[in-house]
């Protein structure tokens, strides 16, 4: 593995093997990987990239750990979504995309990948603030997805308000702190909404700098409490960026806790 763990947002990796869209925006897109070799039917896995919503990061930065999923006999979709800094990104239509992405991809993928994606809902995989949109995406349309396995998520919005992560990224998305749009923090913050009715994994590393793990330990013991299927895997020699990289050595514990969410079907 690099020294540099942000290494792996920009590492060669293999081209998707083709792209289609879920609407009429450029952004509205979304990569897909076949599983190398000859599987069964799958769920399709549907990769939500981080970045803090911003439009300096998009899907490709995910390209490490979307091979390193399809290599585990799985068809990937890496969806992209307008994000902050854009035209049109930040509140709401960057959470209106991803839930529109999600709903639609299994189908595109269906028809794209032939006898490849299996007739379930899809297992969301999050990482950072893409994390946040998984947990958001299963919160709002549970119907349209299998599990969730959210890698360092954002999951206290008007926490990270306040800690100011990213230079003010939470006000970029929701224009604006818990004070000045309430409304905003009841809908899209996880810690304001019920959890997950799906099966849920978070993974968070205790050296994250980027996201607090205080976070995903707050919101997990909380989404318990309530009762949801929800657990929490805390790597102690980990940051933000060995959960995505297949290179890393905490690739092994996210591809067993990712395991346990696709064992049913």
């Amino acid at each position: 593995m690099s020294p540099d763990p942000r290494a792996v947002l920009s590492r060669p990796a293999p081209e998707p093997d083709l792209t289609v869209a879920y609407g009429e925006h450029p952004d509205q897109v979304a990569d897909l990987r076949r599983p190398p070799g000859a599987t069964p039917p799958r769920p399709l896995v549907i990769v939500v990239h981080g970045g803090f919503w911003r439009v300096e990061y998009d899907r490709r930065h995910t390209d490490s750990l979307a091979v390193g999923l399809a290599r585990l006999g799985f068809p990937i979709a890496q969806l992209e979504y307008r994000r902050t800094g854009q035209p049109g990104g930040g509140w709401p239509v960057t959470l209106t995309d991803v839930r529109s992405g999600v709903s639609a991809l299994p189908g595109l993928a269906a028809a794209a990948l032939p006898g490849q994606v299996a007739p379930v809902p899809p297992i969301l995989v999050g990482h950072s603030a893409g994390g946040h949109l998984a947990l958001h995406t299963a919160t709002r349309s549970p119907q349209d997805v299998g599990g969730v396995l959210a890698l360092a998520p954002v999951v206290d919005l008007a926490e990270a308000y306040r800690l100011d992560l990213d230079a003010g990224a939470v006000a970029a998305l929701l224009g604006g702190g818990p004070a000045d749009v309430p409304d905003r923090y009841e809908v899209a913050d996880p810690r304001a909404t019920p959890p997950p009715s799906t099966r849920t994994v978070v993974i968070h590393g205790t050296l994250d700098q980027h996201v607090p793990v205080h976070m995903s330990r707050a919101y997990v013991q909380a989404a318990q409490a309530l009762g949801a299927d929800m657990h929490l895997v805390e790597l102690p020699d980990c940051e933000h960026f060995g959960l995505i990289d297949p290179e890393s050595p905490a690739w092994s514990q996210v591809t067993a806790a990712f395991r346990s969410l696709v064992e049913d079907h």
